[in-house]
């Protein structure tokens, strides 16, 4: 029977099925961050048990870690509370643990792939909807919720029913300025923020295949936005390429077992779908949303729409402050965001300081670039990046979640406009009060530098 790389991960992770219930199905690793993780610790203590395997869960804070001054005490409680609760039960049950300034900490979505945790064909869970980034390495990867974190600490399974199956196959060379990124908004605005609910995404095609592996982690990391279960994209010789020599990487005779049974993980040639979708790369060009959700949004140059008439749909423009059939261009912004676990990565801020090379950074703007982990941040001194981006009038900040949600110090006041390279858009998530625009990173650095909604293109 032919089946998709999903079928094959979950068929071969299935430890029982229940008869008109949901599949037990094995879980390779756990990843644990401070936000999601204290209930279930709590629940484990009082049944009196413990962590089934210790060795297959990994804790970092970063949702409540401030970007900079890491070396203090964190100066809210409730974010202080959070991570020092994370690094006390780690310690209590005997987990590995990246605390803040350890070499290794990040953002947990960033940090599992460049450490090698995350690998081909593994089953990975996390408390967080982001989950799906690590899809992008051949793996199948979903967010859970907190009582189901308690299920995996104390069996290593969890009780899932199967998600249908979808693919997405985007043929044909991206544009000038178009990253995955606009990838992702473009495929949200066509789809809408529903479009997936209920379905596991593989992204295939020839501009999936061309995208660089960073660049595959932000298209699966927003998977989660057009409601999807998760995203995937078929390991391949990039994929190996990536993984090869990592800190948790196989090695040696492993590493040529591993890559062997890698190459098996793609979907049979006559594998069908529960669905089929088709896009053209020639099509998208550089995005940015103009409302409340990620699937509100636009190619870069268009107006927007006249919508559906709704009340949300108005609710949402007049939270954002514009108008329909209004361009964007042109139009003056206060904050400029690089980071989170959709765009943090090392790319992500190459692509940012090519823009910016030899430019000034617009003086009203304030600037947040946030690299996703301390490894990020090493590579962007070793590249030299870091003096491109001073020289521009940026600086850099410590390693965490930072604007993308407000649950740190990095918050956007109310009624500023937010040119923000995160993955959600949703009133006050940046902050109460808070317009968001998603954007890719060179979208980001336009604004940046001219102070208003620029096509990147212009700047190239």
């Amino acid at each position: 029977m032919a089946n998709t790389l999903f079928d094959k991960i979950w068929d071969a992770h299935v430890v029982q099925k229940v008869e008109d219930g949901p599949t037990q199905l094995y879980i390779d690793r756990l990843y644990c961050h401070e936000v999601t993780s204290p209930q279930a610790f709590s629940g484990l203590r009082e049944r009196g048990v413990k962590v089934f395997r210790p060795d297959h869960v990994y804790c970092m804070p970063d949702h409540n870690t401030p970007t900079h001054d890491q070396d203090k005490p964190i100066e809210d409680p409730i974010s202080k509370t959070q991570v020092d609760t994370l690094a006390k039960n780690a310690a209590d049950f005997g987990l590995t643990h990246f605390g803040m300034l350890d070499k290794r900490n990040g953002i947990i979505h960033v940090v599992g792939p460049e450490r090698g945790l995350t690998l081909p064909g593994m089953t990975i869970v996390c408390g967080d909807s982001h989950t799906s980034t690590h899809g992008a390495m051949g793996a199948v990867a979903f967010g859970i919720g907190t009582s189901e974190v308690e299920m995996v600490l104390a069996s290593q399974c969890i009780l899932q029913s199967r998600p249908k199956t979808m693919r997405i196959t985007i043929d044909g060379e991206l544009g000038k300025g178009v990253t995955a990124k606009d990838m992702a908004l473009y495929m949200m605005s066509k789809m809408t923020t529903s479009g997936a609910t209920g379905y596991f995404v593989e992204y295939a095609g020839s501009a999936v295949r061309s995208l660089s592996m960073e660049g595959r982690l932000t298209l699966c990391n927003l998977s989660i936005e057009m409601g999807a279960r998760g995203g995937m994209v078929a390991p391949d010789e990039v994929t190996f390429e990536y993984i090869k020599g990592r800190e948790h990487a196989p090695q040696g005779v492993d590493w040529d077992k591993a890559v062997a049974h890698w190459k098996t993980l793609k979907s049979d040639e006559d594998a069908v779908f529960d669905k089929e979708v088709h896009y053209n790369a020639a099509d998208i060009q550089p995005m940015i949303t103009y409302g409340t959700n990620p699937g509100m949004g636009m190619g870069i140059t268009e107006h927007i729409p006249a919508g559906d008439g709704s009340a949300s749909f108005k609710k949402s423009l007049d939270y954002m402050g514009f108008q329909p059939g209004e361009s964007l261009l042109g139009k003056k912004i206060d904050y400029v965001f690089l980071g989170a676990c959709t765009n943090g990565r090392i790319e992500d801020f190459r692509a940012f300081a090519s823009l910016v090379k030899g430019k000034k950074k617009a003086d009203h703007v304030i600037a947040w670039l946030v690299p996703g982990s301390w490894m990020v941040d090493a590579q962007i001194r070793e590249e030299g990046l870091d003096k491109v981006l001073e020289e521009a009038g940026f600086a850099i900040r410590q390693p965490g979640c930072s604007a993308c949600l407000a649950m740190n110090d990095d918050k956007i006041p109310a009624g500023k406009y937010s040119v923000s390279t995160s993955n959600r858009n949703f009133e006050g998530r940046q902050g109460p009060g808070a317009r968001t625009l998603l954007a890719s990173p060179l979208v980001a650095a336009a604004a940046a530098v001219t102070g208003v909604i620029t096509d990147p293109r212009e700047l190239m």
